[in-house]
This record gives structure tokens, C-alpha cells and sequence, in this order.
């Protein structure tokens, strides 16, 4: 602490006696409950914390719940797109890169889908562990 600051301090005690010195305080490294219910849910895996359908579904250490549906639209240059939940519910976003099993490049309107949903990097409903559904006959 530099001596402007000591000074600032100082008469700030007087009005507070209260008041202790910065380095007397708990230092910011401690973590609330909170912080570390989220520290033990994973690193960027919010899939827990979206509160959408089928997000909370799983008892804990189950893991998600895999979910079937089908390719609405795939913007193949782009590497995305949007699947309908065969539940009903609204669209989800899925990346490529999160195809787990398949080809890409049989991602057509009508391909059936298994998947688990999750979190984009945003913080946004998205699927997960997307893969190709088995043809059923």
C-alpha cells in the first residue's frame, strides 16, 4: 500500500474504527459454497445449469439423458445447424463438431439424430454428443 493510499485509509478509520487494513481482510482466494458447486460441475459444462427440457432429467452421476430427433436444417459450409426433439419442445442448436458418430455430410433435412443436450460456449441450449441414429426397418 502506497502512502496515499495508507493516508486515504487512515482517515476513513476514523469515521469507521471498525475498519480493517486490506491485508487484514480474507483474501479474494477463498471460495463461497457457490463457487465451488461450480467449480465441481466442470470447467465450461453447463448442462446442468441450462433449466431446459431434459437438462435435469438424469439423477446425479447418471449423466444426461440421450434424446432422439431430426435434422430440421444443416448449413454444411457453415458447420451447424437445427434439430427437432422428437418430444416435442422447441428447435436445438447443434455444431458439427460435436458429431461424435457419422458422416457429415449425410446431415440432410429428415436425418435422425441421437444426442444429449447441453451448452454452447455461450451459455445457450445446444446438443451434445450428437450422433447418427441406427436405421430402424
Amino acid at each position: 500500500m502506497n502512502a496515499r493510499a495508507r493516508r486515504l485509509f487512515e482517515e476513513a478509520r476514523k469515521k469507521n474504527p471498525d475498519l480493517k487494513m486490506p491485508s487484514e481482510t480474507t483474501p479474494d482466494t477463498e471460495l463461497s459454497e457457490e463457487d465451488l458447486a461450480l467449480i465441481k460441475q466442470g470447467v465450461g459444462d453447463k448442462s446442468s445449469r441450462s433449466g431446459g427440457p431434459g437438462a435435469m432429467d438424469s439423477v446425479a452421476g447418471d449423466g444426461p439423458r440421450e434424446q432422439l430427433g431430426s435434422v430440421v436444417t444443416y448449413f454444411e459450409a457453415k458447420g451447424f445447424g437445427f434439430l427437432r426433439p422428437d418430444d416435442g419442445g422447441r428447435d436445438v442448436f447443434f455444431h458439427v463438431s460435436r458429431l461424435a458418430e457419422g458422416d457429415p455430410t449425410t446431415l440432410k433435412p429428415g436425418t435422425r439424430l441421437l444426442y444429449e443436450l447441453g451448452m454452447d460456449r455461450t451459455g445457450k441450449l445446444a446438443a451434445s454428443s450428437v450422433r447418427i441414429a441406427p436405421e430402424t426397418e
